[in-house]
């Protein structure tokens, strides 16, 4: 009962770690060195290499590619969303030969607990998105984003912060939605104890 459901289209890597309850559907793929913790969804078509590690209870949406990142426990990737690793991508050497798996410079994405990224956003080499940030809707994120931050547009421009329950904050740092307090911190927003 707590085995991860795998469908038959889909390729997972022997050498995958796959948690508890995981769902991995039609024609997502899943390299050999990735770690996926418990009750994940992996939606169709989505590919995890250059290991990836994802925390529990992460939501990958069809069409993602996820290449070398972290993501923390409670992420949620829309559809489309790239992760990328390699800030200076070729697909030669510079001697002019197939540049092979030794040759990939990595500074994976980071994605803290609680954050979402919207549909067909791209986040660059080294970004880390704070817990509980938003990333809106085809943004591409060069810089970090601090917690709680809501950015768009390309580039991504902070244009506010989200809270916990997904909606936007005030600008008295209040949550109209859920009644959540918020202060600031040295990482971005946290609630007011």
């Amino acid at each position: 009962m707590d085995a991860p459901f795998i469908a038959e289209s889909a390729e997972v890597a022997d050498e995958a770690h796959v948690g508890a309850r995981t769902r991995i559907w039609h024609h997502a793929q899943v390299d050999a060195d990735v770690r996926v913790g418990e009750d994940c969804v992996l939606g169709k078509g989505v590919h995890v290499a250059s290991a990836a590690v994802i925390g529990s209870r992460v939501k990958i949406q069809d069409g993602c590619g996820v290449f070398g990142a972290i993501l923390e426990d409670g992420v949620m990737l829309a559809p489309g969303v790239y992760l990328l690793e390699d800030p200076a991508p070729r697909a030669i050497t510079p001697a002019g030969y197939l540049k092979g798996r030794n040759d990939w410079q990595r500074e994976p994405v980071t994605i803290r607990y609680g954050a979402t990224v919207g549909a067909n956003a791209v986040i660059a080499p080294g970004v880390t998105i704070g817990q509980y940030a938003m990333v809106g809707i085809g943004t591409v994120v060069g810089h970090d984003v601090p917690d709680h931050g809501l950015v768009m547009g390309n580039p991504a421009r902070q244009l506010g912060w989200a809270c916990r329950c997904g909606h936007r904050i005030d600008d008295n740092l209040t949550c109209p939605t859920c009644g959540r307090f918020y202060r600031r911190g040295p990482n971005g927003l946290c609630l007011a104890t």
